[in-house]
Order: structure tokens, then sequence, then C-alpha cells
């Protein structure tokens, strides 16, 4: 297996999502980082590579600089991929720029600020003939994987009711005037976007349940609110949705539920069983039936990868051992990261390696919120994706 190397932009001190990213890449010995531009103040940017033991040459105040340095070294000893963990409203201009240098991407979620910056990403990574990563990293633990086998091979039959929801409590004071970094870009619209709690998390629950039943969700009725005086983006909503063949759904995602911490579930319901799967225990399927009783399914045994590739792919550890977070990022890194290494092997990746989220999934995702946004600030009406 051969190494690739990292490049990363954003993920400075203190970051969050920056760190998991790191720590998720190098997880299966794949991936090492070896450059960044780490924080829009230079000297912090340094100060971080100091940090991880970088070669101060390849610790960059800027992306741009970070491109042209790298491009200017031997092809042998650039960065294969550039990472980016950075506000939403940099994600598309870092990422065109690096896609037009010839670099993958492997982008955090929502992959841009408007569906038409969306669009033509998907029509540059298209033409760049590139790799590009979304990370929606819950779709990579095993067992929404193993969801996703028993609705393709039929389990459940035809799909009639899907119920997602990702309450959170963090925002439920004006959280964004205490100078908390994480709650001040999240809830400004210049650099969040048209939406906040449901472009923070409830596309992650849209992008959850359209992977898991393979049905696209066609329109939405949406309800958004903010409940916190004072803030700009919402930090709550209810959405009705409609799917592909028929399917009905509700989401629901806050960011004021007090108590709440990562409360990501799903409940999927089909002619004849249903399934459930809970974030905060990821390691267990429910799948229901009328007619007998609840089966537990377990992630790690020998009858889970027997039922899905992918599921058992993603596996690293035996049963009774729990796989959680930033294994699922890692999953998303090891597909992203094989991906690249078919391409440069001029071979067909299979389709265990292409399973990771990309350009579509943002473009969906964006043009997701347009719809939410749209049907509430008309009055709650139905309005088509």
């Amino acid at each position: 297996m051969r190494i690739l190397k990292m490049g990363q932009v954003g993920g400075g001190i203190g970051a969050f999502i920056g760190e998991v990213h790191r720590k998720a890449s190098r997880m299966d010995g794949g991936i090492v980082l070896v450059a960044g531009a780490f924080d829009v103040v230079p000297e912090k940017s340094l100060q971080q590579g100091k940090i991880l033991g970088l070669d101060p040459k390849r610790v960059y105040s800027t992306y741009t600089e970070m491109i042209a340095a790298e491009l200017a070294l031997p092809k042998e000893e650039r960065v294969d991929f550039i990472s980016v963990c950075t506000p939403n409203h940099t994600h598309f201009p870092i990422a065109k720029a690096c896609l037009e240098a010839g670099f993958n991407v492997m982008c955090e979620k929502p992959m841009t600020l408007t569906v038409e910056e969306a669009e033509e990403l998907a029509v540059l990574v298209k033409a760049s003939g590139k790799v590009f990563g979304l990370m929606h990293n819950y779709t990579a633990y095993p067992m929404v994987k193993l969801a996703k086998d028993m609705v393709k091979q039929g389990d459940l039959g035809k799909i009639r009711k899907v119920v997602v929801q990702y309450p959170q409590g963090w925002l439920y004071q004006l959280l964004e005037k205490s100078g908390q970094m994480q709650a001040s870009w999240r809830t400004n619209p210049k650099t969040s976007g048209a939406a906040g709690c449901i472009g923070d998390i409830g596309t992650h629950a849209a992008n959850l349940a359209e992977y898991i039943t393979g049905l696209k969700i066609t329109e939405v009725l949406a309800d958004l609110t903010t409940f916190v005086k004072g803030r700009l983006l919402d930090d709550d909503g209810n959405v009705l949705l409609h799917f592909e063949k028929g399917a009905k759904g509700l989401l629901h995602a806050s960011q004021i539920s007090v108590g709440e911490e990562n409360n990501i579930a799903i409940w999927i319901y089909g002619e004849e069983k249903g399934l459930v799967w809970h974030q905060e225990n990821p390691n267990y399927l429910h799948v229901l039936s009328q007619t007998a009783p609840e089966q537990v399914w377990k992630r790690g045994n020998g009858y889970v990868a027997e039922k899905s590739k992918a599921a058992g792919r993603c596996t690293r550890i035996p049963s009774g051992h729990p796989e959680a977070f930033l294994e699922a990022f890692a999953n998303n890194y090891a597909n992203f990261a094989d991906t690249i290494r078919a391409k440069s092997d001029k071979r067909k990746a299979t389709a265990e390696e292409l399973d990771f989220p990309g350009v579509e999934a943002g473009v969906r995702g964006m043009k997701f919120i347009n719809a939410v946004v749209s049907s509430s600030k008309k009055g709650n009406v139905w309005t088509k994706i």
C-alpha cells in the first residue's frame, strides 16, 4: 500500500474538526500529514506545524502559498491530496483552487455556501478527473452500511416511512456572544450560509436517510425557528419529507434541545420489517418485525460481514470493543485513499473503495438546505428539491 501524503487547510490550535481529520486520516497507516496552512494568522499556522512536528518549510501562511509551493516540488514529494477543514464560506474557493491545481480533495460539509457554487464544483471535479470526498461521517459507521445493504437486498420490502432526527442542546443560549469560536461562525450567515441548525446538522440527517434507503428526497415542507433571541439563523427545524417511490418521512434537527448531546438516529419502516440505529450507541442495529422478536445485530461479528461486505471492510476490531466517531471518519478516509491509489495504478476502483460521499452528496446537501429555507420562508409550503 502506497502511503499518501496529506496537506491540510484549517485545523489550527484549538480547532475541533481539523484535529479529528488528522487523527482519523492516520488511523490505518496509509496517510501521513506532511504540509498545511492551519490558520489565517501565519504565526499560529507555524506554531501548529511545530506542534505536529512538520518541516517548517512545509507549513504555510495561506492555502494559495501551499498550493504554489507544493506544485514546485517534484511530483513524488508533493502532497497527494488536500483536506479542507475550514468554516463553510471558505470551502468552495479552497476546493476549487486545489482541484484546478491538480490536487485531490477531501472537504468538510456542507460543501459550499450556495447551490450555484456546488454545481460549479461538480463540473470542475468531473473535468479535473480528481478524487473528491465530502466528510459526511455518519454514513461510514459499519452498522449504517449494514442497514443500507439490508434495504438494498430487500429485507425490509418496499420502504414506506423514514424518521430521522438530530437533536443537540449546546446552543440553547446565545453562546456566540461569549466569544466561543465554534458558535460564532456557525450562527453567522456570512460564514455559515443560509441556514444554521439545518445546514450544520440537518444536512447530516438528510444525507443519512438518503444513503441508507437509496431514495432521494424529492420535496420538503419545513418549519424553521430561531428560538434564542438575537441569533441570526435557525436553531431548530421540523421538516416533512417526500421521497422517491412514494416513501414519506419526517426530519427534525435542533440545537436548542436542552440536555441532548449528539443524538442523531434513524428509523426506517418497510412493508416487511423496520430498522433502527442510534449514533450514540452505534455498534448495534435493531431489526423490527411484526411477527417475530426484535433482533439486535452487533458490530464485529462474522454474520455482519457475511451480510454486508461494506460493513465488514469498515470493521477493525472484534465485537465488544466499541468503534465509533473517529473510526467513521477513518472509514471515509480509507476508501477515499484507496480510490486515489486505484486511479494512480490505472485500475477501476471497487464498489467498496468508492463507498464514500462525494461531490454529488455535496450538491444534494445544498439543494436540501435551499428547499428547506425556501419552504419555511414561504409559510411552510411543499417545495421541490
